[in-house]
């Protein structure tokens, strides 16, 4: 009877250092996701109210000096080699900086002006529907399945309602529209490329890397624009604001939590954050800006929506599995089971 008792305790015991043990950990997960959403989300919110001040690439620009500086100083304190070793390195510096940045943060920057904040986070959320289609040209691992396809017109199905391309629903706000999905599209093809890439460098230098080089290609890009002269900023505090926050919090903290939030699940659950950063940033923007969304913008959304899960249908059936069998492992799934491009995890067999 002792013995039994005694085993009744060590199992009760055990029972409560592996409660005690994983408690905190979901808890911090679960922070992580939220922060970063809220993180990323907020930052449509910022950009919307910091180009009332700086003209849009300009402030994309600073917005990636800022970012940089914070990137580099972190890679430097925690004694990280930034210096590139390989051809690649090169190249991943270059083709990320020039697409991943450059040229997605003038597209997006630029479409801001022109729609609600949250029309910004509902585009890009595009992203990830619209990838596999340049990883099944680009990626020789890579095939496109039917349920991606689908996934991708349904996304597809989604900005023509939000675009809305009658007579009453031309103008500026299709302009904005097409930017946004230029940025959408760009940054796709973009960490398609950058996949090609095998770096030595850690992934934090390959950020501050890219970072630097498309600080320099935004301010390239506004000297060339009329509208971008210096004379044209008319920051007060909320605006500068705005600044400090897209380029500490948004863009560097932004990225650091993302990493920790890999490292700690994977990137397959960690790309789902996609689904949540939209929606905070139109209760903010509501909020902050008194923005309103249309009902058919929701259902644009609803549909992009749709077609994320259609992409992600390998991901997600392989984490509810996971899930269901209480495994603590992250990722869902093994890595050579996925291509990650950008954080986005796309199945290539055994999901």
């Amino acid at each position: 009877m002792r013995r039994s008792s005694d085993r009744s305790l060590i199992r009760l015991q055990r029972l409560h250092l592996s409660s005690t043990v994983t408690t905190p950990t979901t808890r911090r997960i679960g922070l992580l996701f939220a922060t970063l959403a809220l993180l990323w989300g907020l930052s449509f919110v910022a950009i919307k109210t910091g180009i009332e001040g700086f003209p849009p690439v300009l402030l994309a620009a600073l917005r990636h000096d800022i970012a940089a500086a914070v990137l580099v100083g972190y890679a430097l304190y925690r004694g990280r080699t930034l210096r590139p070793r390989t051809r690649d390195d090169v190249s991943l510096f270059l083709v990320g900086g020039t697409l991943l940045i450059g040229a997605h943060f003038t597209l997006l920057f630029l479409g801001q002006q022109y729609v609600p904040s949250a029309y910004g986070a509902i585009l890009l959320s595009l992203t990830p529907v619209v990838t596999p289609a340049f990883a099944a040209t680009l990626l020789p691992s890579y095939r496109a399945r039917p349920h991606e396809i689908i996934g991708t017109i349904s996304g597809f199905l989604g900005v023509v309602v939000i675009a809305n391309p009658s007579p009453g629903g031309l103008g500026s706000r299709l302009t904005g529209i097409a930017l946004l999905i230029g940025a959408a599209v760009v940054f796709a093809a973009g960490a398609v490329l950058t996949e090609r890439y095998a770096t030595t460098l850690p992934i934090v230098s390959v950020q501050a890397g890219m970072t630097v080089v498309g600080a320099v290609i935004l301010h390239a890009v506004s000297a060339l624009l009329p509208s971008e002269q210096v004379g044209a900023v008319s920051a007060g505090v909320e605006h500068l604001a705005a600044l400090v926050y897209l380029g500490v919090f948004a863009s560097a903290a932004g990225f650091l939590l993302y990493f920790q939030l890999v490292d700690a699940v994977g990137a397959a659950e960690t790309s789902l954050v996609s689904y949540a950063v939209p929606a905070v940033t139109a209760v903010f923007g509501w909020l902050l800006l008194g923005e309103v969304l249309t009902p058919l913008t929701l259902v644009g959304f609803t549909a992009i929506l749709v077609g994320f899960a259609w992409v992600k249908a390998d991901v997600l059936r392989t984490l509810l599995r996971r899930r269901g069998r209480s495994d603590t492992h992250r990722g869902g799934g093994s890595s050579g089971d996925y291509v990650v491009v950008s954080g986005n995890a796309y199945c290539k067999r055994n999901c």
